[in-house]
């Protein structure tokens, strides 16, 4: 009987050590899935912070906590993931967050909720779509028009004082070469393709080469024209303002085609800088021979404003030196602020801040050269006549 008692009480002083086990192993359960949950809200809260901080761009089922994945960047952002569940112990069952993604294609980024694939747009200055490019083909237009209204006016008045005056080839030749910049910017809208590439910037460079060297030749003509000792030297000449258009363009010209032979523009495609569209833009193939371009255009703007700023105390009578010192410091503070612009800019925004370098530009030797003359051709008939010439050089 004894032998009986002693085994049950052992049995009972082992119970309560029993019941404490279960109860530690219950606390250490839940202390487990509270651990579990607050780290699920943990990472949550850091996807929601990093989501503030820089959009996410993967695609996704249901709303789960990422984990990291190998590859690039790129790579990286555009994924989609789905929700599994997991078992933690027997008869216990949790939601996980646990990732199984997927990534986009490249021509494709997901929805907000990451549960779809969506095509991205495309940016470019389209006919279309975007107003801008409305804006800039009226604007081209309107200045053309311009030019050939002007062009018409210097044929009627072909033989008067204040054409002869001032070189009428080099006139006719700026007045040309303006209009085609103007139209030029065509080959900056609408949607780029190779050709276009290689068009715009070569066509852009030559073409405003030929109208600085204009700008150029006539102020060489006019300074020398004061400076000649004999009348009638042959550095007054005609035949010496052409050869330096011919000469300071062809160097321009040797410049494109050697862009165009070594490395030239090509159509691309950028489908990374902004989530949700792909930029087809025109790369410059060699960043080396497209500043080349800019900056010879710059060395002919800055020696044409030195010399007309040397010339501009010279007689005023059609002298052109003042308005093509103003119209240098015009050309050369647009170009100047026109690249740190251009270099924070991209796709369409642009395309868009050299079109209106060129438009401002453009006009600015348009208004500063030519208005004043109209303005004395159909305002001031007087004085445009052989004795207001002669008694302005007299005076």
């Amino acid at each position: 009987m004894a032998a009986q008692q002693e085994p049950e009480q052992e049995h009972a002083d082992s119970y309560p050590h029993s019941q404490h086990l279960e109860a530690l192993d219950r606390l250490c359960s839940k202390f487990y899935m509270m651990l579990c949950n607050r780290g699920v809200l943990y990472l949550q809260a850091a996807k929601m912070v990093s989501s503030w901080i820089r959009p996410d761009t993967r695609r996704c089922h249901y709303g789960a906590p990422l984990r990291a994945f190998g590859g690039d960047k790129q790579t990286k952002t555009q994924w989609r993931r789905t929700k599994v569940r997991s078992t933690l112990g027997a008869g216990h069952h949790s939601h996980t967050n646990s990732d199984n993604c997927q990534k986009c294609p490249d021509n494709e980024y997901p929805d907000e909720n990451k549960t779809n694939c969506i095509p991205k747009t495309y940016d470019f200055l389209s006919y279309e779509n975007d107003i801008m490019t409305l804006v800039f083909s009226l604007i081209s237009l309107f200045f053309s028009l311009i030019i050939v209204f002007i062009l018409g006016t210097f044929i009627i008045f072909w033989e008067t004082p204040i054409v002869r005056a001032n070189n009428r080839n080099l006139s006719f030749i700026l007045l040309v070469s303006l209009m085609l910049s103007f139209l030029c910017v065509f080959l900056f809208l609408g949607r780029p393709v190779d050709i276009t590439c290689k068009l715009r910037q070569t066509s852009f460079g030559i073409i405003f080469s030929a109208s600085v060297s204009s700008v150029l030749g006539k102020t060489i003509m006019v300074y020398m024209a004061f400076k000649a000792t004999k009348p009638g030297s042959m550095w007054v000449g005609v035949k010496v303002s052409n050869t330096i258009v011919l000469i300071c363009t062809s160097i321009q010209i040797l410049i494109n085609v050697l862009w165009l032979c070594i490395s030239p523009p090509f159509q691309e495609l950028d489908m990374h800088y902004y989530p949700g569209r792909i930029i087809i833009q025109c790369n410059e193939g060699s960043v080396i021979a497209f500043y080349s371009v800019l900056g010879y255009m710059g060395v002919l703007a800055a020696v044409s404003f030195i010399i007309a700023y040397l010339a501009r105390t010279l007689p005023d009578s059609f002298n052109e030196a003042k308005y093509i010192t103003f119209s240098m410091l015009l050309f050369c503070s647009v170009w100047i602020a026109m690249i740190p612009a251009y270099l924070s800019t991209k796709g369409k925004d642009m395309v868009s801040v050299e079109i209106f370098a060129i438009f401002t530009s453009s006009a600015g030797l348009l208004g500063c050269i030519f208005f004043p003359k109209i303005y004395i051709m159909l305002i001031k008939p007087e004085m445009n006549t052989k004795r207001h010439l002669l008694d302005k050089i007299k005076s």
